[in-house]
């Protein structure tokens, strides 16, 4: 049973998360240091993660997997749509080599992360897109030079080293995947792993917000000072999001997912691999260094626009009778009483 505590948390999520992001304004502005939290993103997105992975029935998954429809839908809106859109977007930048770069990598890298969080909080099938997440890691590791070279140029392709995509698939994907793995196996068997899992689902809203604040403070200052240089971005970033937002409706719609997998699919359109995108502008040379600016200026606009979105999505796509009957699967992965 989940303590009071817990339940409140739940309740006011979205206030908790806005409370996050503010407190990690102020700190990332007003506390010497605090661009030093940024060594602590990927541990705090595992738990995070964990705690997600942990929250879905692999058996879910396994059906999940097998949805044909879904994953055709979400490689078709991801790896042809997008690029359209970010083709037209990133026009605006292409003079400025800097920015342009950090623009297509994190708007053409769909995310695989912290989505399942927040497509869970507004009731969309996590369950799906967990199961999306390896087919998007890998098509997106392949498809990136392709559209560097197309976009951007051949030369722009060698600057871009693929070892931090690895990394961050074994890190952020699949540890934390065989964890969950793992203690929903032993958890029949076993008080402790019980235990973990009952503390851990009472842990999500508490890790959202320590992952919120985590980003926000280590990377606000970097940004701030650079403001002028990144203005440019920020209106594309904006523009994406409410872009992606009517086309996943629609493509949705086209491929008649039911209410549940539409909201997955919104959200798998909109949000981007931001987190997992850094090591690789981090990596670029000394002439680039504005560029992992321009992708965590990303991330700070898509973070208030998730916070939108967790609301926003379900008011365009309300359940209907059929989809909230007793029995069937909850957002979270557990079944409705």
């Amino acid at each position: 049973m989940r303590s009071t505590a817990a339940a409140w948390l739940e309740r006011h999520q979205v206030g908790v998360y806005l409370a996050a992001i503010a407190a990690g304004l102020a700190a990332g502005w007003w506390v010497p240091g605090a661009g030093a939290l940024e060594a602590a993103i990927t541990p705090v997105l595992g738990l995070l993660l964990f705690a997600t992975f942990l929250a879905v029935p692999f058996t879910a998954i396994g059906r999940a997997f097998a949805d044909l429809r879904f994953l055709a839908t979400v490689l078709v809106l991801n790896f042809v749509l997008v690029p359209v859109v970010v083709l037209l977007l990133s026009r605006f930048v292409a003079g400025e080599e800097a920015l342009l770069l950090g623009v297509l990598l994190v708007l053409l890298t769909p995310c695989v992360d912290y989505v399942i969080v927040f497509c869970g909080l507004a009731g969309g099938a996590a369950d799906r897109l967990l199961a999306a997440a390896p087919l998007l890691m890998l098509a997106q590791m392949l498809l990136l030079p392709a559209w560097l070279w197309a976009f951007a140029g051949a030369g722009t392709v060698g600057l871009v080293e693929p070892a931090p995509f690895a990394e961050a698939f074994v890190v952020l994907i699949l540890l934390p995947l065989a964890a969950a793995a793992a203690v929903q196996w032993a958890a029949p068997r076993a008080a402790a792993a019980r235990a973990v899992e009952s503390s851990t689902a009472a842990a999500m809203v508490p890790l959202m917000a320590a992952t919120l604040f985590t980003v926000i403070a280590s990377q606000v200052r970097g940004v701030g000072e650079q403001l002028g240089a990144l203005a440019a971005v920020v209106p594309l970033y904006a523009a994406f999001l409410v872009l992606m937002v009517p086309i996943g409706l629609l493509t949705a719609r086209a491929a008649r997912l039911d209410v549940r997998s539409s909201r997955a699919l919104v959200f798998t359109g909109a949000t981007r691999n931001s987190l997992v995108v850094l090591p690789l502008a981090l990596a670029l040379p000394e002439a680039l260094a504005l560029t992992p600016l321009v992708v965590v200026t990303q991330t700070l606009v898509e973070l208030v626009g998730m916070i939108v979105l967790v609301r926003l999505v379900p008011r365009l796509l309300p359940e209907r009778a059929r989809d909230a009957a007793p029995g069937r699967p909850a957002p979270d992965g557990s079944r409705r009483r």
